[in-house]
């Protein structure tokens, strides 16, 4: 793979051009992680409103027709429905773990297994939160289990 860098004048946008033969899973991992980097989803919280980086994210949870969107300490409400942030985040780290929850892999401590063919992810501030049966299969495959 050859990697070239220019150096662009004042006032010029920056830009990535990808040359490839085959956009395989690898690159379009690449992709999608560059395009988070600058991707902010709004979540209110006590009536002020925030800009949440996805990587901060541990994990979204719809409850009673609202969905929350949970940081390491913090809870937030955000407008986007769960479908909408589940085609948003296609790609990434973020899978479906139930039919309530879209849980972001990379914040994945540990996993034990549970009653019925489900699994309980305990994260990395401590939380645990449970995989459905239906999505453990999709969980073992992007940890190579």
């Amino acid at each position: 793979m050859k990697i070239t860098i220019e150096d662009i004048g004042p006032g010029e946008e920056d830009e990535i051009i990808i040359r490839c033969r085959n956009l395989d899973s690898h690159l379009l991992e690449l992709i999608y992680g560059l395009k988070m980097k600058t991707r902010k989803i709004s979540g209110s919280r006590n009536g002020n409103i925030s800009m949440i980086s996805p990587k901060d994210i541990y994990y979204f949870e719809a409850v009673d027709n609202k969905v929350f969107l949970y940081c390491s300490k913090e809870v937030y409400e955000t407008r986007m429905k769960l479908y909408e942030i589940e085609k948003e985040f296609e790609g990434t780290d973020f899978f479906r773990a139930s039919k309530s929850v879209i849980l972001n892999s990379a914040k994945i401590k540990s996993l034990t297994s549970a009653f019925n063919g489900r699994f309980e992810a305990t994260l990395l501030n401590g939380e645990k939160v449970m995989i459905s049966r239906q999505y453990v299969s999709v969980l073992k495959n992007r940890l190579g289990l």
